[in-house]
Formats: structure tokens, sequence, C-alpha cells
């Protein structure tokens, strides 16, 4: 019989889950945060150029990235089922992946992203310093990839607070760096925007170097042996990492790329247009760590649950997971709302900016709900292993349908800009619609084989 958890106690572990996720990313978030706010004080070019750097990195990055993510349910459902023998071959060719997917990022960013960057019809300054940014964050690729595996790891043992951890020490390493290479204090070269790119990059190491430390030589991590033993690169793990993993980077590449398409089609507007959009989607960005963390604490304990055979428990844990993100939504919403020209006072002090970063704050606010729904579906069904029609629902959504009404209401209605971010809203919400409808299809079907 299928032991069945009170609510209560669901609730609680949770919560003990997603808080730690929350902190850790918020505090990775703060990072870029800590980009565009200190570049922000630089100067307007160099906020622009970090923008578009950051609008060819994140997309790419978090894409490619995603592909590792594939390894939070396999491990968890390894963990649940009781096979943890096969969690150091899988973390150690999840490793192998990483390399090879950080020679892949660097070829395109070098070879056609900065290229083109220099074709786009923008000001000379904000061009350079947006290659010159890529270049300082392309030094951390290898670090970068290789503790997403490291995390995985660690996440899908439930041991969130590791991360969590990890990112409080070196997000104020960040943040100091900045202000050494942003700035050009206490003798260091005074980088501009550029210098936000090599401190993050320089920051990656660190963390990585933290991680390795921690999964070698701290209890409970030391029985799985991740860095003895290594074996030789398997096709057949790499298939079985891919087979996850690839679906679920590319469905995080079609939603999160169209946010960076949004702003490079927005090149054709003013420097200030470009800024303030920057600003309110850095801001709702950072809103939306929380349904991000509530999404990745359900795969985490939605594997668990099926790897075991509990499906009630992962059902439950599907719908705690959605009902906590709305319940937050709406304090977005209000905070969206009341409080948009403080928000935008903190990056900039130009007044055309700050009033401009205040009407895009209107339609964040709009996409709140959405994102709380779609994100939390997102990760229960990672924990089931469904993981294509994901990807299917993430392109039809925003590209097919998204995409093509912004660009008509920003083309050929009056609210020009502010028309892409319609279509951010109308692509979020059928995405959060079909998602929902995916699930209960994916629950039932798992009932039944159960069952069976």
């Amino acid at each position: 019989m299928e032991e069945e958890l009170p609510l209560k106690k669901k609730m609680s572990i949770f919560i003990k889950i997603v808080i730690p996720i929350l902190i850790t990313q918020v505090a990775m978030y703060l990072m870029t945060f800590f980009d565009i706010l200190m570049t922000g004080r630089y100067n307007t070019h160099d906020l622009a150029g970090v923008t578009i750097g950051s609008s060819f990195w994140v997309p790419v990055y978090t894409g490619l990235s995603g592909i590792l993510m594939g390894l939070t349910p396999l491990i968890a459902h390894y963990i649940g089922g009781g096979k943890k023998e096969e969690t150091r071959p899988s973390v150690q060719q999840g490793l192998y992946v990483a390399i090879a997917l950080s020679a892949i990022v660097f070829t395109i960013m070098y070879f056609a992203v900065i290229p083109s960057i220099n074709h786009m019809p923008l000001e000379g300054p904000v061009s350079i310093v947006a290659g010159e940014y890529l270049i300082g964050m392309c030094i951390g690729l290898i670090p970068l990839f290789a503790y997403t595996v490291l995390r995985a790891f660690f996440d899908a043992l439930g041991a969130t607070r590791v991360s969590m951890f990890i990112i409080l020490l070196s997000a104020p390493i960040n943040i100091f760096l900045n202000y050494l290479l942003i700035y050009g204090n206490f003798g260091f070269p005074e980088l501009g925007g550029a210098g936000a790119g090599y401190a993050s990059g320089i920051t990656y190491w660190i963390v990585l170097s933290i991680a390795i430390l921690i999964a070698w030589k701290r209890k409970p991590f030391q029985q799985y042996s991740l860095f003895a033993n290594w074996e030789k690169i398997s096709l057949k793990k790499w298939l079985e990492i891919l087979k996850i993993g690839v679906p679920i980077g590319l469905s995080i590449f079609a939603e999160i790329s169209i946010f960076s398409v949004v702003t490079l089609l927005m090149s054709g507007y003013t420097t200030e247009t470009i800024s303030a959009h920057q600003i309110a989607l850095n801001f709702t960005s950072l809103l939306y760590m929380i349904p991000l963390s509530i999404s990745m604490g359900a795969t985490i304990l939605v594997g668990q649950a099926v790897g075991s055979g509990r499906m009630t428990n992962a059902k439950h844990y599907s719908f705690l997971a959605v009902g906590m993100a709305i319940a937050f939504s709406f304090i977005s919403i209000v905070i969206l709302l009341l409080f948009r020209e403080p928000i935008a006072s903190l990056y900039t002090e130009d007044p055309e900016i700050i009033a401009l970063a205040i009407k895009f704050f209107v339609f964040a606010a709009f996409f709140q709900l959405s994102d709380a729904i779609q994100a939390p579906i997102q990760g229960s069904l990672r924990g089931y292993k469904d993981v294509n029609m994901t990807f299917i629902v993430a392109i039809i959504s925003f590209w097919v349908i998204g995409l093509p009404v912004g660009y008509v209401t920003a083309k050929f209605t009056e609210l020009g800009p502010y028309g892409y971010w319609v279509g951010l809203i109308v692509g979020l919400t059928i995405g959060a619609v079909t998602l929902s409808i995916r699930l209960s299809i994916v629950q039932k079907r798992f009932r039944i084989m159960k069952q069976s």
C-alpha cells in the first residue's frame, strides 16, 4: 500500500526544500541584478551594452545548462528507487557533458554572437561594451556548467542548503569584483560594463572550487565518491542524460530567448527605451525567482515520489507547488503596481528612463499569475520525466503565437515597444493553460500504471 503523508507534513517538507533553493536563486540572480544596477550607475551606454550582451548570453547559457538540469530528476529517481550506485557514474558523465557544452557555447559566442553584435544598428560604444562583456563571461563557462552538474546532485538528494551556502559565499565576492572592475577602484582597470562580465567569470571559478570541496569532503556526499574511479566517456549515459536534458534545455531556451529577442527587436528604439525595458525585465525576473524555486522543489519531490512509486504524494506535491506560486504572484502584482517609481529609481537617476520603466512595470504585473501557474507545472512534469510536451508548448505559445502578437501590436498600434510585452502576456497565458491540461493527463496516466 502506498505510504500517504499528511498534508501538513508535505507542506513542511516542501518549504524545507524550497526556501534554500529560493535563497540560492535570488543570490545567483543578484549577480546579474548588480551587473545591471552597478553598470547603470556607471553610464547609460554601458548599461545598454550589458543589456544587449546579456540578451545573447542568458538564452544560450540557460538553454544549454538546462540540458544538465536533466540530472536532477534522473538522480532523484535513483535516490527514490534505492539505486544510489547509479549516482556517481551519472555525475561524472554529466561533468564530461558540461565540458562539451562549454566548448559549444564559447564557439557560438566568439565566432557568431560577438561578430553579429558589431553589425547591429547600435551606437558604437554600446556594441563594444556588449562584446567585451561576453568575452569576460566566457572565462567562467567551464566552472559554471560544471557547478550546474554538482548542484543537480546536491539538489536531487534534497540537500538544497548546500547550494544556498555556496552562492551566499560567492555573491558578495562578485559584487566586490564589480566594484573593482567596473569603476576601477583600488588601482584596478576601469572596464565599465565589460568589468561586470570579467567579475562574473572569475566568481564562477570560486563557486566551482567550493562545490568540489564540499562534495569531496563533507558527509553525506563522501559516500558517493564522485571523484573516484573515473569512468570513460559513455555514450549510453550521455544519451540517458540528454534524453531528459535536451527537451528541458530547449524549452528553457524557447522561453528565455523570447525575452531576449524582444530586447533585440527594441534595438530600433532609443537607448533610453532599451534601458527602461531592461530595468523592468531585470526586476520582474528577480520576482520570478519565487515560482522558479517552487518549480525546482517540485521537480525534486515529485521525482523522488515517482521513483519510489508514491504517486499520490507526487500529485499532492504538484498541487502544493501551484498553490504556493499563485499565492506569491498576488504579492508580486502588488509590489509592481504600488512601488514602480521607487524600484525604477534604484537603477538610474535619468528621469526619462524612470518614466518609461514605470509604464513597463504595469504590463509586467499582468503576466505574474501566468508565470506562477506555468513554472511549478513545468517543474512537476520534469519530476515525472515528462519533458517533450513542455518544449512543444513553449515553441507554440511563445514563438508561434506570442511573438507575432507582440510584433503586430508594437508595429501597428500606439503601444509601440509596450506591444511586445502584450505578446509576452499572451504567450505566458496560453502556456499556463496548456501545461495545466498536460499535467492532469500525465498524473492520470501514472495512476493507471500504478494500479495495473
